[in-house]
């Protein structure tokens, strides 16, 4: 039996969610198109009969403008120290660049941790020549920064293109050791955690320029309402969607309130999933000025 920890790196929008999502088989990190969508270290379990992986979606690594930014990157270096094999993503359709190197020079520092690069979007290149270039690539990137990788394992999440030849490879790499958490767990994540990333993620559809990284959810109160009928339960969820300015604010909101509406209607789908009872969301809107940059309000919501 094995055991262990992976930590997923790379910087923002390469696919890392989308990736631990597919190699565990449920949604455990939220996904959008918009860079730096993870703000917390998420930990998906996956169970085989000869091992248990753990893997660590971290945010991505960026440099920083904000206090969130550097308390991100802090906790992303100090999820890489605790971890038994650090796998970094290259999207196949992006070239290498400043960011994917600056990374690449962090993991090289790590001494004897296991190196892996995963070259994800595969399905978003059309002909093999491109995507081999992409993998000597990489492989030169570790070369020039003193590191030969284990190995450069090409993926496509959306399709599931090599997705457990990944997850096999990265559980031979654990060291020997018995089950970290319960058969039948995939994630250690609190629920009320989730329920706010799913909301956030919500949110997040649609929205341009900075609104993205200004959002930030918290789930207020939530309890199985009482006097409902044993077989008809309904799960009362109250959460506020916080952000930086009063014209964020609008944004959010909508007309007459029907951008707030939608928000409610997409994340509802799912967290009843997720808890397998139906919901009532209710949500407010509220302003936390530049809490971004603020370290009290940073602290009140969780980072």
């Amino acid at each position: 039996m094995r055991s262990g920890f992976a930590s997923i790196v790379g910087r923002p929008n390469v696919g890392k969610s989308t990736l631990t999502n597919a190699m565990v088989g449920e949604k455990v990190a939220i996904t959008s198109s918009r860079p730096q969508t993870t703000r917390h270290v998420i930990r998906g379990i996956i169970n085989q009969p000869d091992g248990q992986l753990v893997l660590v979606d971290t945010p991505g690594v960026h440099r920083p403008r904000t206090l969130l930014g550097e308390r991100l990157n802090a906790l992303v270096a100090e999820t890489w120290s605790q971890v038994d094999v650090i796998v970094m993503c290259f999207p196949a359709d992006e070239p290498i660049g400043p960011g994917d190197r600056f990374i690449a020079t962090q993991i090289a520092a790590m001494g004897k941790t296991r190196k892996v690069a995963v070259v994800t979007k595969t399905d978003k290149v059309g002909d093999r020549q491109a995507l081999g270039e992409q993998l000597l690539a990489v492989s030169k990137l570790g070369e020039e920064l003193g590191f030969v990788w284990e190995e450069i394992v090409p993926v496509s999440a959306t399709r599931g293109d090599q997705v457990t030849l990944l997850t096999d490879l990265l559980v031979s790499m654990l060291p020997d050791g018995p089950a970290l958490y319960p058969e039948g767990d995939f994630t250690d994540e609190p629920e009320m955690v989730m329920i706010a990333e799913l909301i956030r993620e919500a949110a997040l559809e649609g929205v341009e320029d900075e609104l993205p990284h200004s959002i930030a959810v918290v789930v207020d109160e939530m309890g199985l309402r009482e006097g409902r009928a044993v077989d008809k339960p309904l799960m009362d969820i109250y959460a506020i969607v916080y952000v930086e300015r009063e014209s964020q604010k609008h944004i959010i909101i909508g007309k007459g309130g029907s951008r707030l509406k939608q928000v409610g209607t997409d994340a509802r789908i799912g967290i009843a999933s997720l808890l397998g009872v139906p919901v009532y969301l209710d949500l407010r809107v509220k302003i936390a000025k530049d809490w971004q940059r603020d370290p009290k309000q940073l602290d009140r919501l969780g980072f």
